[in-house]
């Protein structure tokens, strides 16, 4: 969406986004969707766009967008479909770690192809016995002279099949007693001993792979610990999920936007009682509802991303954006199928898709229980009172 706030050559990135889905997106979605295709063509288009380098500095041939301008481009992607916004969501989270907090060497080495999507960047953080309790993983690193030897189980690794670049999440062993020390480690999957071992079949998002990867002493060179310090993977881990929050809620507004004008087009064609379903008011009270969530799901997600912009610690307002719109845009999206009667139900609707797509938006990078939690614990300091209005 683009804005008044943005500079001639951020709105005309925006439109060269809209223009890609309208032109390109739209007229073949449903094909690709019923079809199973993987969109090769539009991966590629998108490669040539840039759309890889949202979060790769100008300096290494990215586009290095202000994080509002990140926020329009993930709403308008996520319009047209939101599988092309699920395939740069997680890799723009390892660009923008690599950028903030790789030493010099992994930036020159690995953010260029970032850029260019020949380095595809994937999470991998969840295992098979611990999913939201991060700090209670089992994948270890243990020293092995000039490289790690890396050992462990992850699981729901998003785009983890066609990923070239994991950004794994491990412990080092330590002394009894001693407290762990976590690390994020860069491990390029043609490395040894790791082997994608099983591919989810899941209720949507069926063109986004979701797999389980097993790493057994996987040599990973020390010059991939991200930042080259040991112990620091926890902070920068939840400084880089900052942006996967605030671009899933960017995701779930754009599928939100869908979802209303679908139900809008709809209540205009479709009569019932000599007249078009829109002139009914029950029908016009769910689309009130569905309009002011959608708003107010769009303004607190700016909000997160002008508080990324500025520095510092945004967890707090990033959790309320991703509860937020992820919330709404399921609400939306449950109303629009409501709206569209039997109809919505037939899998040829849009509206059917966007409601088996928006269940992903609560639970992916934390679900919005965790991210309660987040919320709950930032409310206890007074930076956090002063932000709400609330004196301490």
């Amino acid at each position: 969406m683009r804005s008044e706030l943005f500079t001639a050559e951020e709105n005309a990135i925006v439109g060269t986004v809209e223009r890609f889905v309208a032109e390109k997106v739209l007229t073949q979605v449903m094909q690709l969707e019923r079809g199973e295709i993987y969109p090769t063509a539009l991966v590629e288009e998108m490669r040539e766009l840039g759309f890889f380098g949202l979060a790769v500095p100008v300096e290494f041939g990215g586009l290095g967008l202000r994080m509002p301008v990140f926020c329009a481009v993930f709403e308008a992607l996520s319009r047209g479909w939101t599988t092309l916004s699920a395939y740069i969501n997680s890799h723009a989270t390892v660009a923008y770690a690599i950028a903030t907090h790789g030493t010099e060497e992994q930036r020159a080495a690995l953010l260029p192809g970032l850029a260019t999507g020949e380095h595809r960047g994937s999470l991998c953080l969840s295992e098979p016995g611990c999913g939201s309790d991060l700090q209670a993983i089992r994948t270890t690193a243990s020293d092995a002279g000039d490289h790690y030897a890396v050992s462990g189980s992850k699981t729901y690794v998003t785009n983890g099949r066609r990923a070239t670049l994991l950004l794994v999440l491990a412990k080092h062993r330590q002394a009894t007693g001693e407290k762990p020390r976590i690390s994020l480690l860069l491990v390029e999957k043609t490395l040894p001993n790791l082997q994608v071992t099983s591919v989810f079949d899941k209720m949507a998002f069926g063109l986004v792979d979701t797999v389980q990867i097993e790493l057994d002493a996987v040599p990973v060179p020390k010059s991939r610990l991200l930042g080259g310090v040991e112990g620091k993977g926890f902070a920068q881990l939840m400084d880089s999920l900052e942006i996967g929050r605030i671009a899933i809620a960017s995701s779930a507004v754009g599928l939100a936007t869908s979802a209303l004008a679908e139900a809008k087009r709809y209540a205009g064609e479709r009569e019932a009682f000599g007249v078009t379903i829109d002139k009914h008011q029950a029908i016009q009270l769910k689309l009130a509802d569905m309009a002011t969530k959608l708003v107010a799901a769009r303004l607190i997600t700016h909000e997160a991303a002008s508080a990324k912009e500025k520095g510092g610690r945004c967890d707090m307002i990033g959790a309320m954006a991703k509860i937020f719109a992820s919330d709404a845009a399921l609400e939306i999206a449950l109303d629009a199928v409501r709206i569209h009667g039997g109809a919505g139900y037939i899998r040829d609707q849009t509206v059917e898709r966007l409601y088996r797509e928006a269940l992903l938006y609560t639970i992916g990078e934390g679900t919005n229980d965790i991210n309660r939690l987040v919320i709950a614990r930032r409310l206890q300091g007074d930076t956090e009172m002063a932000y709400l209005g609330i004196a301490p």
